[in-house]
């Protein structure tokens, strides 16, 4: 039994988010530990009932995280969807199996809401991520789309 417990993120929680969100190749590029918009970000989420920020904690210790977005829609027979978004483990965390027990988890939390469908989107240049996501049974079934504003 994995002595990591999921839970929603706090505020307290936002420098460890942030920090996992900058210490990656591709974030480093468009993330800052000092930009103050991340805690009106957290206020929208965490005031969001479709949303969940949410953190994989061991011993106290923020060492991975991931935002779920409950999506409405008329297609699939008017079926509810999860949305995953900005999966992150720690880098002294990485390797150790806590991404796929993460995910499992959300997709476990996506069928216990009655979810039809689990989505998630990862950048073209994550290869070992596209990897990652295919062992765990999710397809490159679509072509996302982006519009930076």
């Amino acid at each position: 039994m994995s002595d990591l417990v999921f839970r929603a993120a706090t505020h307290a929680d936002l420098p460890a988010i942030v920090t996992m969100l900058v210490d990656d190749s591709l974030g480093a590029t468009r993330e800052s530990v000092d930009d103050p918009a991340y805690t009106a970000a957290f206020a929208s989420i965490d005031a969001d009932p479709r949303n969940e920020l949410v953190v994989a904690d061991r011993a106290g210790e923020v060492i991975g995280t991931m935002q779920l977005t409950y999506i409405p829609g008329l297609s699939h027979r008017g079926g509810e969807r999860l949305h995953i978004e900005a999966v992150r483990i720690r880098a002294d965390q990485r390797g150790r199996g806590l991404g796929r027990e993460m995910i499992q988890w959300a997709v476990d939390r996506a069928r216990e809401r009655g979810c039809r469908l689990v989505q998630l989107t990862t950048d073209k240049r994550r290869v070992d991520a596209h990897r990652f996501y295919a062992s765990l049974g999710f397809t490159a079934s679509h072509e996302g789309m982006k519009l930076r504003l």
